[in-house]
This record gives structure tokens, sequence and C-alpha cells, in this order.
């Protein structure tokens, strides 16, 4: 999964001119953040920021309308963009030395200094032996495992509005009575990035320079000059994702509309460059804006904003921003209209969540009030924070399958013989179908205790070794506390841990519970030995498991699976943040195509799938056994609770037909699905035939998007084998 690390690293190191561009930087940084190892970790970080800004700012280019281009050096800081932390790009390092092995010497100290002293080394020398041992550290390319840790801290997303309203002048104000270091390194992050609209301006054209000029000091007054604030914070900040937009900047929209100073076609044309700016500033897992929803203060001026990012979308067809429009019964119904008209022509956004679920279910999950629960804002992937108010990254990864493969096998893996969890029944002790279910919550809570410890250690690494001055201005309670984000400044410092494989360890329980425990047809014994063959000699016993009813059909058996399992791993983790002193833990049923990757090291399972295929996509079906049509598959996804954990992934494939004359009933079907409980659907409108004309094609369809699980991408740029799993996908 290619990181924006990983795509600086074609311009850090794509000749060896670039490369000794690089080494001269690298070098300075390191000399530097070694020199200030003695100050504390504001003052440090913000040293460290005035090499990193502004002169990684890039100029704009023809068409822009905002300054706001960065390409990240081979080493630097921030709190998700480029790593965790303090970070170096060890990945695009290793690509160059690959080819050019005559650099390898004055490349080693850097590389050596940094293999102890980036955030992600001193968060694995903070971990105990146990959880070191249970938690490789590589998920994407490990051989086999469980449970993996993720390093970053994603899921900031500030109070734009609050920075719009002061302006730097206001907001280095409110710092003004403050004493120690953080606030004095706030105020210095303050005049750093003075300093680089300053510089801005000596590259932009006139158009731009002069929305610059009026922002070093004073609040934005237009339209333009409010994007471009909010812009230039969130490229300094290392954030990825913005929150509600709508009620950020649809006051300056509307202000700018009613007294003549833009028209329509001018305002979007400004978005239109925003999104290119947020496309270039690429991550596809990220760049998510949300509109719509409960809790805005004047919905008229968010729904003009609104209507124009719809319209924005419709018209600049990239897979990012990540457009996402939360909604209600009382809202203005033009914003559900267009939403579908866009879905409908392909777009893949907005994304759509129902707040009267959603609300009452984070309310509810986060333990937090509800005038606060009307802030939640889906992120990255599909994970829930509330905005403005905290943090809550997902830095773990478990595998639900693999678990169940570790339970069968008496807690020994499979695949690398290797024992994974002592004490569990072996096979032949296994002698009831409550029996497998304690051999896999043994395995499944040893890991996510493992996990909400490592959650907790990297919480307290990153707040030990950076203040994330930017983000925390823009976190409510750090200025007030004085404290910084992850050092008790956050009012909701947490966590959360994303899920994979959960529709297929609840269709392969069920399938073990039915042919072996409750009609008897086949020994477990038997059947472990035929899915440790991948079915090899036993296709007549596959089609048995694949016969089994799975889940997304409306089937009370399967469903009932599918919400038990939902139900132990969302309440197992939830219970671990007071262990860990989280002030939450929770899961995300999420999907940004680990279900592939994680599959490759997965054996068959008892639900009929075969070894080293896709896991079905966040908490939908299996690709292809939901068999009884679309609303039988919607009301299967309404039966998991949603108020135990902290977001899930609902993707739905269906046929461009829906969008013609059929257009009132697929109208009257998603207004059911949600009536009846629907959280969010993400749909892709596609044919399974355009599908494999772009794989047989691809240079013709490179204006093909699906969604993959929570995020887009254009079909051509996914890997094979992702590519197969959408293919996959039911077709309704």
């Amino acid at each position: 999964m290619q990181t924006l690390t990983e795509i600086s690293s074609e311009s850090n190191f794509r000749d060896p001119v670039a490369a000794k561009m690089s080494l001269a930087y690298a070098c300075k940084f390191t000399v530097h953040h070694e020199k200030c190892a003695h100050l504390s970790a504001p003052l440090r970080e913000l040293e460290m920021l005035k090499l990193q800004f502004p002169s990684c700012l890039l100029p704009p280019q023809e068409g822009d309308r905002f300054f706001g281009r960065i390409l990240l050096p081979c080493v630097g800081l921030g709190p998700e963009a480029g790593g965790l932390g303090y970070w170096f790009d060890f990945s695009g390092l290793e690509k160059y030395l690959a080819t050019n092995p005559g650099a390898t010497a004055e490349w080693e100290p850097i590389r050596r200094y940094w293999s102890s002293n980036a955030s992600q080394a001193k968060t694995r020398q903070a971990y105990s032996a146990e959880v070191a041992r249970l938690l490789p550290s590589d998920a994407w390319t490990s051989d086999s495992g469980v449970a993996f840790p993720l390093y970053r801290q994603a899921g900031i997303v500030p109070d734009f509005s609050t920075l719009l309203r002061l302006g730097l002048d206001g907001l280095e104000a409110s710092l003004a009575s403050r004493e120690g270091d953080f606030a004095h390194a706030c105020v210095g992050a303050i005049a750093l990035l003075r300093r680089s609209i300053d510089e801005a301006a000596k590259i932009s054209p006139p158009e731009i320079a002069c929305l610059l000029a009026p922002i070093r000091h004073h609040p934005p007054a237009t339209f333009a000059e409010a994007i471009q604030l909010f812009w230039l914070w969130v490229l300094h900040s290392g954030v990825w994702n913005y929150g509600r937009l709508d009620v950020a900047l649809g006051p300056f929209l509307q202000a700018d509309l009613a007294q003549g100073r833009l028209s329509e076609d001018e305002a979007l044309d400004l978005l239109c460059s925003l999104w290119r700016l947020m496309h270039a500033y690429s991550n596809q897992y990220n760049n998510r804006v949300i509109i719509g929803g409960l809790g805005r203060p004047d919905e008229a001026a968010a729904d003009r904003f609104a209507l124009l990012a719809v319209e924005a979308t419709r018209r600049v067809r990239l897979n990012q921003p990540q457009l996402t429009l939360r909604f209600h019964s009382a809202q203005n119904p033009a914003l559900w209209e267009a939403a579908l008209t866009a879905i409908g022509e392909g777009c893949t956004f907005p994304m759509l969540y129902n707040d009267e679920v959603n609300v009452p279910a984070v309310f509810k999950a986060f333990g937090i009030s509800e005038s606060e629960a009307v802030d939640y804002v889906p992120y990255g992937c599909g994970e829930y924070v509330i905005a403005g108010r905290g943090i809550g990254s997902p830095n773990g990864v478990i595998n639900l399958l693999k678990a169940l493969e570790v339970a069968l096998h008496g807690g020994i893996d499979p695949k690398t013989n290797q024992l994974v969890i002592p004490g569990l029944r072996p096979l032949g002790q296994i002698s009831s179908f409550e029996d497998l279910w304690q051999n896999y919550t043994t395995v499944v809570d040893a890991h996510v205790a493992v996990l909400a410890k490592q959650q907790a250690i990297e919480n307290r690494v990153s707040g030990e070794e950076c203040p994330f001055l930017f983000a925390s201005m823009l976190i409510a309670d750090c200025l007030e506390r004085n404290r910084p984000l992850l050092s008790g400044g956050a009012r909701y410092a947490g966590g959360t841990l994303e899920t994979y494989g959960n529709t297929n360890t609840a269709d392969s329980l069920l399938a073990i519970k039915e042919l072996v425990f409750d009609r008897a047809e086949i020994t477990l014994h038997d059947l472990v030995e035929a899915l440790d063959r991948n079915f090899e000699g036993a296709l007549p016993l596959r089609d048995r498991c694949r016969a089994v009813v799975k889940y997304g059909n409306d089937e009370a058996l399967a469903d009932e699976m599918a919400r038990r399992v939902h139900d132990h791993i969302c309440q197992t983790t939830r219970r671990q943040a007071a262990v860990v002193g989280l002030d939450y833990y929770l899961v995300v049923i999420i999907n940004n195509w680990a279900n592939t990757i994680l599959g490759l090291t997965t054996g068959a399972s008892a639900d009929g799938r075969l070894d080293g295929q896709p896991m079905a996509n966040g908490n939908n079906p299996s690709p292809g056994s939901d068999i009884q049509g679309p609303t039988a598959f919607l009301n299967s996804l309404t039966r998991l609770d949603p108020s135990i954990h902290a977001g899930a992934v609902q993707n739905m494939k269906f046929s461009r037909e829906w969008f013609g004359p059929m257009r009132g009933k697929f109208d009257a079907l998603l207004r059911a699905y949600f009536a009846g409980g629907g959280t969010q659907a993400m749909i892709t409108v596609v044919s399974r035939d355009d599908l494999e004309a772009a794989m047989r094609e691809p240079e013709k369809w490179g204006h093909l998007m699906v969604r993959v699980g929570g995020f887009s991408i254009r079909f051509v740029d996914l890997p094979h084998e992702a590519q197969l799993e959408v293919l996959s996908r039911t077709l309704h």
C-alpha cells in the first residue's frame, strides 16, 4: 500500500542529482535533530519545523488558484503525512540503494541514526516482551500473523472554524497569557507560518499573492482567503482529514455570493482548484471532506457550500478528496438528490452517512455528550472521531479469520508452525462448538490486549516525541490546558483497532457448527485436514461448506452468528480502554484492500474460501454469497450493532440500470435501508463488462473509479489481486 512517503520517494531518489539533494537535506536535518536533543519536545519540534518549512513547499502550477503544493523530504516530522512523529523514508532509500550501491556508505550514518531515533523505532523499543512477540513489525510484508501494529497518529481533525474566525493574530493573542515551552513553541509555529506566507508570495502569481498578504495577520475576509489560510495550515500541520468544511467555509461563500464578490461559477472554480490540491496532497485513504448532517450552526450557508462541493466532485472526477455526506430526514432534500445524481454518474462520491443512526451510536460508543456526538466525522477509511476535540488513531490490525485458524490448530499458526497462544484445547479435545468458541475468543482476547497496550505506548511515545504544534492549537482544551495533544491536552485521546475477516469468520464458524456439531456430517479433524490441504481432494466437502447459509441473505442463523462475532470483538476491544488508560478504544470495521493482503497469509476457511484468497470487504458479505437480492443484503447489514464501534464500511455495487428509469426504486431502496437502521453506504455504479474491459485494456479506462473499501481509486491503479476482489463482489 503506497504511502505519501513512497510517492515522495519518486522525487527524493528519482536520480543521482535528486538523491544528492536529499542527502544534503537529510544530513542537515539529522545533525540538527541531534543538536536539539537537549531541548524540550515543543521547542525541538519548532526547530525542526523551521528546517522543513517553507523549504518543502512547491510553487503553484499553471491553473492553481491557491498556493499549496508540497513535496515531503526524505526525513521529517508530522502526525501521519510521512509516518509517525519523526520519520525517515527507509523504503525510498532501500529502493535507491538497490540500484546505486555505491551510495551506501554516505547514507549509512543517517540510516543508522534514524533506525534508533525515529519515533516508530522508539515505540517498538518501549514494547514489553509479550507485546513484541505477538506484534510483528510490518503487517504488509510479514509471512503470517494474527495482529500487527500501525505507526501513525491519524484521526486528527482540527477545528478549522476557530482558525478562520480568529486568524493568525487572534490565535496568537489567545496564547499571550500562557507560559512555558508549549505556548512559546506555538507562538513560534505561527511565526513560521507567516514566514511561509512571505516566501509563498515571492514565488506566486499576483492573483495568489493578493490572497496571501491579508491572511498574514488578519482573519480571512473572503471565501478565497479562507480557503488559502485553511490549506496552508493543513500542509504545516501534516493532517490529512478536514472535517466539516461546509461549517468552516460555508459562511464565507454565502457572504461573497450575497455581496456580489463571487458568482456561482467563480466559486465553483475556486473549489475545483482546492479539490485538485487535495488530490496532489496524495493519500487515497484519507483526504476526507464532510458536508451535511445534524448540528450545523448555519444550515443555509453550509448547504450552499455542500451543493457546490458535490458539483465540484462531479466536475473534477478525482479519487480525492473523499467527499462524505452526512444526512438526516429534515435536511435540505436537494443535497440527497445531488448526491444520488453524482453517484449514478460513477463518481463514487459522496459517501452517505445516516445521522439518525450514527449520532446516537457515537454518543453511546464514545461515552460523550449528545451535543458533542453531532460533531462525529468519518476520516481515513471510515473511522469516526470527534472533530476538533481529540484523536482516535487506528494503530492496530487484527485478522479474525487467522485467529480462528490458530484456534483450530490448538494455538499454532499452521503457516509458520509457531506456537502463538499456549494453553488452548488441541483439536482432538474440541468436543463442542462452545469449546471451539472458547479457543477462538482466547486467541482474539490475547491479541486485542496487546494491541491496546501498543496503542497506549504509541500515544505516550508520540506525546513525548512530538507535540504536533499546529494540530494541537486547533484541538479542544490543548490551549486551555496549555498542554500538547497527546500529553494531556486533548479532550479525548483514544484509539481504534482495525478488524478484518469478520464476515468470513462468522460464516466459517456457522459452517463448522452446522456440519460438525449440529448435523454430524463430518468430524472436525477431517474438516481441518481438508482446510490444511486447501480442499485438495475434498471438493464435495467444499461445496457443502459453501452451501451453508451465509451472512448477507437476511437469514437468521447466519446473521446471528455474524452478530455474535461482531459483539465479541467490539466489546472485548471497548473494555481495554480502561485497562490501558485511553479515553476510548473501539473497533473500526473498514477496508483498504487489507482484506486482500491479509488473505494472502490466511489458509483455506470453512466458509469455502481457498488459501490465499481475499476476505470479505469490511462487514459486507463475502463476494458472491449474498444471493437473495439487495433488500436481503441491506437487511443483514442492519443486524450489527453500530453503537459499540467507531465506524464500519458498507460497500455496495449497483448496475447503471438503477439510475435510469429505476431511479425512484433505488431511492426507495436506500431510504428503506437507512430507515431500518443502516448506518452508511459507499456505492460504486459500474458494470462487470466495464471492469473486465479495464483489466484487458487499462490504457482506455483511466476514468473508471471504484470503491475498494473506505476509499476510492482508479480501477486500473489497483494491483491485480485487488482488481479481482472488486470484480468478485456481488453486482445488484
